[in-house]
């Protein structure tokens, strides 16, 4: 786990040191915070978003994560005095609505995840990027883990922000395609070819 791209860039940002081994099962809702918080920190620093805008969290929300899952008092880095909570627009609410819908009940880390992803989902690269995740692969194993029911109706392996806004538009009762069936659209392999250069971001880092 500790060498994970998040992982290990958050506690480089924070000056932390090494982290200290971590059970991958029993910590991948942490890994997971630590790579959206290492994607946070790119953008507070580079002045395009504050912490509650870059993860969807309030400004408690994000200082009882830092304060419990992390090894030392880290709320300095992200300027949490500095920040206001910011409402989410209507295409953010209906996206943590439907993310809501299939979490798992009574789990107060689905609800969080559900307002990160829906947040994170309206940047513009894969969503798992966007994440700050390794790979595909972990983002569907986050979704699997906190919204079963609506990460088991993605059986053609469709691009998963692909697969949120088709489910938004079935859930509103429309659609933003026009094609009858997904074999005769002609940007077929943009909801579901292989999503290059996966490892990109990782490389360059």
């Amino acid at each position: 786990m500790s060498d994970r791209p998040g992982w290990r860039q958050l506690s480089e940002l924070l000056g932390l040191g090494p982290w200290p081994p971590v059970d991958l099962e029993m910590d991948f809702d942490q890994y997971v915070l630590a790579c959206v918080l290492s994607r946070a920190l790119e953008e507070i620093d580079a002045g395009e978003a504050t912490a509650t805008e870059a993860t969807g969290l309030t400004q408690a929300e994000l200082r009882d994560i830092l304060n419990d899952s992390f090894p030392a008092p880290t709320s300095h880095a992200f300027r949490l005095e500095e920040v206001c909570d910011v409402e989410p627009g209507l295409e953010e609410e209906l996206l943590r609505d439907l993310l809501l819908a299939h979490a798992r009940a009574g789990d107060s880390a689905s609800v969080r995840f559900a307002k990160i992803i829906a947040r994170r989902a309206l940047r513009h690269d894969h969503l798992w990027r966007e994440l700050g995740l390794f790979d595909r692969v972990e983002l569907t194993r986050l979704l699997a883990t906190h919204f079963p029911t609506l990460a088991a109706g993605n059986t053609n392996n469709m691009r998963w922000k692909r697969y949120l806004y088709r489910k938004l538009c079935e859930a509103e009762g429309f659609s933003l395609c026009t094609a009858p069936t997904c074999r005769e659209c002609k940007d077929l392999e943009s909801c579901f070819c292989p999503e290059e250069g996966e490892n990109v971001r990782v490389e360059a880092k």
